[in-house]
């Protein structure tokens, strides 16, 4: 629920920020630290933005962008500094109000999570920058954000704890660089000063971490002003704990840190702490033989648990890319496997469908001619089916069995084809052989003709000239050999056409014979005819209506001819009808499928 009486500079700061494109926000909300600083500090104006900052998502905005790689803010690393103490400002002496919960276990985690990362970032730039200027420069920064997180840590003394815990303030600790290592070194003396309790609720492995960290900056470190803060350090968690110097005292870790302590120079601007130190931890009985032991252990374990700790963070990185990258691996082949199954379901069935449809629609097509085929022409077109089927069967097994044959003669089939390489290479060879002698064979001078070797071959040349003599043709008579074959070659085509019309013809005039035969041996007798039965006996062809005429007219006057004339006859002879009658008769006989005159 957003608050009433908000300031109009965070209402319209608010709607920029919504309206701006994602690469312009950053710089939109720096101008969240005019409106803080020009607000008295510890004020109720103050306390009131705050919480209007807050209820219109602006510390969520900050937090998204300080998330985001520097290299891609308009601004870089002057703008991400700014930002962390824009967020740190905001968020202490921030009452979140209904928003309690969220505010307290998620943001402010991951406010001071994100300083973290936000560190070694900068630590990693520093290391790599080349330039002492640019470095002077990632310094500044660096220490803007430690000092950030120092300020968001003295508001809410809760996330000191995670801030202990984090792998990245440990990397952080375990750095080798002089300026960078007096920082963070200063940062955990001022936390530890604010609430040293905080220290004893961590993890004991982290705690003998950073034990071990500040005890060998102590004892391995050039530089005094490390030294000088890692020995104040290392005295306040002594005093303010007395775990932690009973730790120190009686662990076997930190055997014989009394006595390389003892060694480390004197007269330095740290000396009085040393000797403090020294004196917190110089047991009542203290024996020599333990005391050499107990130095001899605490270097060993010191500098190796130093390298084990800065191999293992060194690696971290490289083993958590190589996770992502097989589990994005095995994601993606999973994906695959599963888009690939998808699609050979879709075309097998899409495949079981075509067949369907296709059996479908041969069954209507079978279904639709046998509509169209006559009663009679069933059976012969069952039986052509049948025999189309029987042939798709036959051709379909034995393309079957080729390709059987096939498969089993490949090998031998490729053996010959290699056989055949070999032999063209081998021959293409033994013929290069046999040219290179050729050519490397001395040449041999042909041997003169003589007088009567001419007079040999020049009679030869006469005689075959003589046997075969040449055959000579004018212009005129090529022309007229030439028109003569054109002219052969268009007769043979023309009457090549009219013989295919007349045997075209034959074959339509056989087939409706054939037809007309089949009809009306299939058709019922005329006594038992109804309807268009009597059609069928009508036949298109004049000839066939002509014979059957002269068949009827025959039967006709051997019927009504008298008795006497039948005299002698026998029932199988023919009987003369005249012409002259026959085309009377014709004149008025109706022809099937002709229009009368």
């Amino acid at each position: 629920m957003k608050p009433t009486g908000t300031d109009p500079r965070i209402l319209s700061l608010a709607a920029e920020v919504a309206k701006s494109p994602e690469q312009n926000v950053p710089v939109i909300l720096l101008k969240l630290k005019e409106i803080i600083n020009n607000t008295p500090l510890g004020s109720s104006e103050l306390k009131k933005i705050k919480q209007d900052i807050y209820c219109y998502d602006l510390i969520q905005y900050c937090l998204l962008v300080l998330g985001q790689d520097c290299s891609r803010i308009q601004g870089g690393w002057t703008t991400v500094s700014q930002l962390t103490q824009i967020l740190s400002h905001c968020c202490v002496d921030l009452d979140p109000g209904e928003d309690a919960e969220e505010f307290y276990k998620e943001l402010l985690p991951s406010a001071a999570e994100n300083f973290l990362v936000l560190g070694r970032r900068l630590q990693t730039c520093f290391i790599n920058a080349a330039k002492g200027e640019e470095k002077d420069e990632i310094l500044h920064f660096f220490q803007i954000v430690t000092d950030s997180l120092f300020w968001l840590l003295g508001g809410h003394v809760q996330l000191i704890q995670n801030v202990l815990q984090s792998d990245h303030f440990l990397h952080l600790l375990q750095t080798d660089n002089v300026q960078i290592g007096s920082i963070v070194m200063t940062l955990l003396q001022n936390i530890l000063q604010i609430n040293s309790g905080d220290l004893l609720r961590i993890e004991g492995k982290i705690l003998h971490s950073i034990l071990d960290e500040v005890i060998f900056k102590i004892l391995s470190t050039p530089s005094p002003v490390i030294r000088s803060t890692s020995t104040k350090l290392l005295l306040l968690m002594a005093e303010s704990h007395q775990e932690i110097l009973i730790l120190l005292r009686l662990s076997s870790c930190y055997k014989g840190l009394r006595s390389l302590l003892n060694k480390q120079e004197t007269g330095t601007e740290f000396s009085q702490e040393l000797t403090q130190l020294v004196g917190l931890l110089s047991p009542q009985i203290y024996q020599e033989e333990d005391q050499k032991l107990h130095q001899a252990a605490c270097l060993i374990q010191a500098y190796w648990k130093g390298f084990q700790t800065r191999k293992r963070i060194k690696k971290l990185p490289s083993a958590v890319i190589t996770l992502q990258r097989s589990f994005r691996s095995k994601r993606t082949k999973t994906l695959l496997k599963l888009n690939r199954q998808k699609e050979e379901d879709d075309l097998r069935l899409q495949l079981q469908l075509q067949r369907h449809r296709a059996m479908r629609l041969s069954r209507e097509l079978q279904l639709s001619m046998l509509e169209i085929v006559h009663p009679g022409q069933l059976e012969k077109y069952n039986r052509e089916m049948e025999e189309k089927s029987a042939l798709i069967i036959q051709k379909h097994w034995r393309g079957y069995r080729e390709r059987k044959k096939f498969y089993q003669q490949r090998p031998s089939l490729t053996e010959y084809k290699a056989a055949v390489t070999l032999q063209r290479a081998v021959l293409k060879f033994l013929a290069k052989c046999r040219k290179r002698k050729k050519q490397l064979a001395p040449w041999q001078r042909l041997q003169e003709l003589t007088d009567a070797r001419r007079l040999e071959l020049k009679q030869q040349v006469d005689d075959y000239i003589r046997r075969h003599p040449g055959s000579q043709m004018s212009g005129v008579a090529s022309k007229e050999l030439h028109a003569q074959a054109q002219e052969q070659l268009q007769h043979y085509f023309m009457g090549r056409t009219l013989e295919e019309r007349a045997q075209q013809h034959r074959e339509a005039l056989m087939a409706q014979i054939s037809t007309n035969i089949e009809q009306l041996m299939k058709a019922p007798s005329l006594k038992e005819a109804e309807g268009k039965e009597p059609e069928l006996f009508l036949s298109r062809s004049r000839p066939v209506a002509a014979k059957a005429k002269q068949a009827h007219l025959t039967t006709l006057k051997h019927i009504q001819a008298p008795w006497w004339k039948k005299l002698g006859e026998e029932p199988g002879d023919e009987i003369d009808v005249p012409k002259d009658e026959l085309n009377i008769e014709l004149g008025t006989l109706f022809i099937g499928g002709t229009k009368p005159p």
